[in-house]
C-alpha cells in the first residue's frame, strides 16, 4: 500500500531504541558465480563489487564482496532510515522544522534549493529529499542532527555493520582516491545493513513501509540495477555517483527487490569503480549495474547470467 505523509504520521507508533537485529544468518557464499561478474570488468583497472543476498535463506553470491568501495550517495538510504528510527523513538519529531540559509547550500539541492526562500523544511521532508533526489543539503542537515558522520557510523554499528564508515559531509565524501578508507563500505557489509533495516525490527512497520515506498519512488536508478531486473519484480533503490576532479568515476546502486509471490526480498548492492576519470557519465559504465540486476534475476531463479 502506498503511504502518504499524513497516514504515516497518524499511524506511527513510538518505540524505544531498536533491539539488536535478528535475521537468518548469512549462508555460505557461492563463489562459482564470481567469474560471471568479473567478466563485467572490461576496462583496465576497473573494479566491480557486487552482492546478492536472499534475505529468506541467507544465501549470498557476488564478487569482491569484502573489498572497500566509495559509497557516494548510497549512504543516504541508511541516513533516511536512521532519521526514521529517531522519529520512531520520539527523539525527533517528523514535523520538526529545520532552518537553513544560503550558507548551508552546497552542490546538488533539487529540493532544498526551491525551499530556501521558506527558510527551511521539516525533518520528514528532508529525509524524503535525501533518499528520493539525493539532495546534498538535506543530507548534511540531517547528518548534523544525528551527531555528524560519527553519528551515522554509530547507526551502522548498531545494525551489526563493523565495516561501513561515514567520515565527511557532502560533497567532500565523494572524493575517494584509490586506497582511501574514508566514506567507504563493502558490497557485503551494505547488503547486510540493508537486510537489518528492511527485514528486522530496527524500524517500526510504518517507518519501514515509508522508506520502502521512497525507494520505489526514487527515479535516479532507472537505468541501473532496476533496469536489469525482471519487469514483474517490485523494486526500489538508492544510487550514488562520483565524477570528475581526477578521481576514478564511481557508479553505485543498492536495491531491494521482491520477486512475485515472495514476502522476503532480495538485497542487491553494486559498486563500480571504472578505474579511470571521465568528464561525464558514460552509458557503458551505467550498463554494468544493469547487468548486475540481470544477474540477480537469473540467480534468484536458479540460472546464471550470460555476459555478452
Amino acid at each position: 500500500m502506498r503511504l502518504d505523509r499524513r497516514s504515516f504520521l497518524v499511524g506511527l507508533p513510538l518505540i524505544g531504541c531498536a533491539p539488536a537485529p535478528s535475521a537468518a544468518p548469512v549462508g555460505k557464499t557461492e563463489p562459482k558465480f564470481e567469474p560471471v561478474l568479473a567478466a563485467l570488468e572490461t576496462l583496465p583497472n576497473a573494479r566491480l563489487g557486487a552482492c546478492v543476498l536472499d534475505t529468506a535463506t541467507g544465501a549470498v553470491t557476488g564478487h569482491r564482496l569484502n573489498e572497500r568501495f566509495a559509497m557516494c550517495s548510497t549512504f543516504k538510504m541508511a541516513l533516511a532510515a536512521a532519521v526514521l528510527r529517531e522519529v520512531d523513538s520520539g527523539r525527533i519529531s517528523s514535523d520538526q522544522f529545520v532552518p537553513y540559509t544560503q550558507a548551508d547550500m552546497v552542490s546538488h539541492h533539487p529540493e532544498t534549493g526551491p525551499n530556501l526562500a521558506k527558510g527551511g523544511m521539516t525533518v520528514l521532508q528532508l529525509a524524503e529529499a535525501a533518499q528520493k533526489t539525493s539532495d546534498n543539503v538535506a543530507s548534511n542537515l540531517l547528518l548534523r542532527m544525528l551527531g555528524g558522520p560519527e553519528g551515522l557510523t554509530a547507526f551502522f554499528r548498531e545494525l551489526g555493520d563493523t565495516v561501513t564508515r561515514i567520515d565527511r559531509f557532502e560533497p567532500m565524501m565523494n572524493f575517494v582516491p584509490t586506497g582511501e578508507v574514508r566514506d567507504t563500505t563493502t558490497p557485503l557489509a551494505m547488503a547486510q545493513a540493508m537486510r537489518a533495516i528492511f527485514t528486522t525490527d530496527v524500524l517500526s512497520e510504518n517507518a519501514r513501509a515509508l522508506l520502502t515506498q521512497w525507494m520505489i519512488d526514487t527515479q535516479t536508478g532507472a537505468r541501473r540495477i532496476r533496469a536489469g531486473l525482471p519487469a514483474d519484480w517490485r523494486a526500489g533503490d538508492k544510487t550514488g555517483t562520483g565524477l570528475g576532479d581526477g578521481i576514478n568515476n564511481f557508479y553505485n546502486d543498492i536495491a531491494i527487490a521482491w520477486p512475485p509471490g515472495r514476502a522476503m526480498p532480495l538485497v542487491i548492492t553494486a559498486y563500480y569503480d571504472a578505474g579511470a576519470a571521465f568528464d561525464e557519465m558514460r552509458d557503458e559504465d551505467v550498463a554494468v549495474l544493469a547487468a548486475v540486476g540481470r544477474f540477480a534475476g537469473q540467480w534468484a531463479q536458479g540460472g546464471q547470467l550470460p555476459v555478452n
